[in-house]
């Protein structure tokens, strides 16, 4: 785990270990107990936003993620929070090959409209990314994505640390298919964008 906050701050260790600190706080803060059960984020879970399913070319799990699934005013910004802290350990861990840290994510933004729109849960699940899970994000690819979703993109894009923008991938719904298949085998491609595999909501992977 150290070093990838070393390598999220080019090897400087009193940067990374400021980062880690911090890392440190959320989790005491937002999961006191150690652990997040089901219980504590029903309303995330409701949702049904997350799912999980097969593996890239690089062997990184595959996170999907449906924008416009995502109801601000029927959860808490400190549930939110709380669900993007825990979901990696050990939903995540469980699902990486030995040797491999990082995983891949699709953003779905089908249907995505103002309603879905959340600037500060998105900055909040923007710094749980890049600020307590440093190194993790592999690659991800954003999908039907509407005209509307780039006014809430142009506030969130500052905010978003250099090496994670060069990770960020626009795709055309017309280049959809043959974009996924550069990176994702059709075996391990989730069947909703033409592949063989169901998604598994988060709670259930």
């Amino acid at each position: 785990m150290l070093r990838r906050f070393l390598r999220a701050r080019e090897m400087d260790i009193e940067k990374a270990s400021a980062l880690f600190l911090k890392y440190l706080s959320w989790r005491h803060s937002f999961i006191p107990s150690g652990s997040i059960l089901d219980a504590d984020i029903p309303n995330e879970l409701a949702q049904q936003k997350l799912y999980m399913q097969g593996h890239d070319k690089q062997n990184r799990p595959i996170v999907v993620a449906y924008g416009a699934k995502h109801k601000p005013q029927k959860s808490t910004l400190e549930e939110l929070k709380r669900m993007y802290l825990s979901f990696p350990q050990p939903t995540l861990e469980c699902r990486l090959p030995a040797g491999q840290e990082k995983f891949m994510a699709i953003a779905d933004l089908q249907g995505w409209g103002y309603t879905n729109s959340d600037i500060r849960g998105y900055l909040a699940a923007l710094s749980i990314l890049q600020d307590c899970y440093p190194e993790r994000l592999g690659k991800v690819f954003m999908v039907h994505s509407p005209y509307i979703f780039m006014t809430a993109w142009k506030v969130i894009y500052p905010f978003i640390d250099p090496k994670t923008k060069k990770k960020i991938v626009f795709v055309e719904n017309k280049n959809l298919r043959d974009t996924f298949l550069e990176d994702i085998d059709e075996s391990q491609l989730p069947d909703v964008y033409g592949g063989m595999l169901p998604l598994v909501p988060i709670q259930d992977a």
